[in-house]
C-alpha cells in the first residue's frame, strides 16, 4: 500500500472536438484579448477536471489553422491578474487543423488587476526555420473564473491562517485539530459552514460552524478522517487523496472554498491509516 501522496504528472492530450491586500478582485467582462492575431494559430484557456484536481495550473488549447505544420517547444501563460509562472517545456506536433491541448501552470493571483487581456507565450518551431518566441491571443472564460476564484481565497487567507495540526492515528480514524487564526486589522468574522471529503478519505469538524468571531484571535475544532474505500484502482488513481475543500465564510460574502492544508508528515499519517483498514483479517 502507498504511504506517500500520489504524484501528478502533467501529460499532453490531444483534445477531440495574490495580492491579498485588494479588498476585492478588479472585474473584468471578458478574457477576449486586445492583442493582434497570429496567423495560422490559435489559443484558447480552459480548464479540465485535471486542472482542479492538481491545482494551479490550467490547459492552453493549441489549433494549427493554418496550413502549415509547426511544433510547440515551451508554452506560458501571461495575463495582468497573474504573476508571471516559469515556461512548461512541451513537444507537441501540429498539422493543420490540430488540436492539442498544453497543461501550463499559472502564477500568484494579482487582485488587483483582471485578468485580461491574457496571452499564451509559445516557443514555435517551423519547417526549415529557426525557433521563435510568440504571444497568441488567448480566448475562453476559464482564466477569468480562475482569477475570481484565487482572489476570493485571497481575501480569505489576508484574514486569517488555516492549520491542521495534532493528528493522530487511531485503529479506525485519525483525529487532530483544525486552527483558524486572525491576523491583520480587518475585524469580520469567519466562519467554517461546511467541509468536504475526498475520495479517499472521509472528513468531519466537529461542531459546524465554526465561527471565529470579530473580537476572536483564534479558535479551533476538532476533526477526524476515516478511510472510506479499499478499492485498488481508486487508491492507484486517485489525483486528489488529501484535498478537502473547507466552506469559509468571511462577513456578509459568499462561501469560498479554502483548501486545509495537509502536509508530508500527515498525509503519511492518513495513508498509514489506509493500510490498517484495507489490511487483510490475519
Amino acid at each position: 500500500m502507498r504511504r506517500a501522496a500520489v504524484a501528478v504528472a502533467a501529460v499532453l492530450c490531444a483534445a477531440c472536438g495574490a495580492d491579498p491586500s485588494a479588498a476585492r478582485p478588479a472585474t473584468s467582462t471578458s478574457v477576449a484579448p486586445a492583442l493582434p492575431t497570429v496567423p495560422g494559430i490559435e489559443a484558447e484557456v480552459v480548464r479540465l477536471r485535471t486542472d482542479v484536481a492538481v491545482g494551479g495550473q490550467v490547459h492552453v488549447r493549441v489549433t494549427d489553422s493554418g496550413n502549415e505544420p509547426f511544433t510547440v517547444t515551451s508554452v506560458a501563460v501571461e495575463s495582468p491578474g497573474f504573476a508571471p509562472a516559469p515556461v512548461t517545456a512541451v513537444t507537441a506536433e501540429f498539422a493543420p487543423g490540430r488540436v492539442i491541448d498544453l497543461p501550463t501552470p499559472y502564477g500568484e493571483p494579482r487582485c488587483s488587476a483582471g485578468p485580461a487581456p491574457a496571452a499564451a507565450r509559445l516557443t514555435v518551431a517551423r519547417a526549415g526555420g529557426a525557433a521563435e518566441e510568440i504571444l497568441v491571443p488567448l480566448t475562453g472564460d476559464a482564466l477569468e473564473l480562475v482569477h475570481s476564484e484565487e482572489c476570493a481565497v485571497a481575501r480569505v487567507r489576508a484574514v486569517v491562517d488555516v492549520v491542521l495540526t495534532g493528528l493522530t492515528g487511531g485503529a479506525e480514524e485519525v483525529t487532530g485539530t483544525v486552527v483558524l487564526t486572525r491576523h491583520g486589522d480587518d475585524d469580520r468574522p469567519v466562519s467554517v459552514v461546511d467541509v468536504r471529503p475526498s475520495v479517499v478519505f472521509d472528513v468531519a469538524v466537529d461542531g459546524l460552524p465554526v465561527e471565529l468571531g470579530p473580537a476572536d484571535d483564534e479558535v479551533s475544532a476538532d476533526v477526524t478522517f476515516t478511510s472510506v474505500t479499499c478499492e485498488p484502482h481508486v487508491l492507484a488513481e486517485t489525483k486528489q487523496p488529501f484535498v478537502f475543500p473547507l466552506s469559509v465564510v468571511l462577513g456578509d460574502e459568499e462561501p469560498v472554498p479554502v483548501r486545509l492544508p495537509v502536509d508530508e508528515g500527515q498525509q503519511g499519517l492518513l495513508w498509514d491509516l489506509v493500510d490498517r483498514v484495507c489490511a487483510p483479517p490475519a
